[in-house]
């Protein structure tokens, strides 16, 4: 396979969110049972009875942290490179790298698998926004902040491509390398352009098409790389609707033309030399 990278990104996190929501809104948590600590950073040894007892009061999503809700604090997890957060029956038998197990009082646990260990557990309290993991986050592709005057505007201040811009977690979260290769083709913008070359009208195709990208994404549950499955153990099916990502050497599905590879900053960037300017 091509150069690709199997990092969740925000569909992948927001598809783990909304599989987890009905099996965990409204129950406690009886236990947090830690077989590997040493994560992206170490679990801290008193966490599991800081959690043990409490309710959980809904989950969310900020960038790629899901965010679980609780009586007295709310849970941040990172689901790293290659992590997935797995609803299962209580005993289910471990298998490699399952670091932990967060047992509910309906007999399921949520338990956290992770080959590479780059995945992280937190606890805040109060405003989980003020968390220093979260507080000097840009803003979501769906807020309103994120339009096309923001874009055009922090672009004209840019020497970088525009591609890489839109992967600038600093400047806008959740946009990866598969869906800003989409966002682009759709957008019918060459990802090796000058940031500051875009047009205000080519800054809101880009927009809606970083919106129109995520958003069928989240609805076919993320792309299925190397490792990403969802909470129900399927895999994302978003891979099957890709215009140009991985597909150099096969015809436009739009014009015919033959995709191209690239390498930008070492990943591996897909376009159309037809379709995008």
């Amino acid at each position: 396979m091509g150069n690709y990278s199997a990092m969740p990104e925000l569909p992948e996190v927001e598809t783990t969110r909304r599989g987890l929501a009905p099996h965990v809104s409204g129950r406690r948590i009886a236990a947090l049972t830690v077989y590997e600590p040493r994560l992206r950073w170490r679990v801290p040894d008193d966490l599991p009875a800081k959690l043990a007892g409490q309710r959980i009061t809904g989950t969310g999503r900020r960038a790629k942290y899901l965010l679980i809700g609780l009586e007295s604090g709310t849970l941040l997890v990172h689901l790293g490179m290659s992590g997935n957060l797995r609803v299962l029956p209580a005993g289910t038998p471990r298998i490699a790298h399952d670091h932990y197990d967060l047992l509910l009082d309906s007999g399921k646990i949520l338990r956290f698998n992770d080959p590479r260990r780059f995945g992280s557990l937190h606890y805040a309290t109060g405003d989980p926004g003020r968390h220093p993991l979260l507080a000097e986050l840009a803003p979501e592709p769906f807020d309103a902040q994120f339009d096309p005057d923001y874009l055009w505007r922090i672009a004209r201040g840019r020497r970088a491509s525009i591609k890489q811009v839109l992967m600038n977690s600093r400047l806008v979260v959740g946009v990866g390398n598969i869906y800003a290769s989409e966002a682009l083709f759709r957008a019918r913008v060459r990802p090796g352009r000058g940031a500051r070359s875009l047009t205000r009208e080519e800054a809101g195709r880009l927009v809606k098409a970083v919106r129109a990208v995520l958003s069928m994404a989240i609805r076919v549950g993320g792309t299925t790389l190397r490792d990403y499955v969802g909470t129900d153990g399927e895999p994302g099916y978003f891979r099957q609707k890709l215009y140009v990502y991985e597909r150099a050497g096969k015809a436009c599905r739009v014009c015919g033309t033959v995709v191209r590879r690239v390498t930008q900053q070492g990943r591996s960037t897909y376009y159309c030399p037809t379709c995008q300017r």
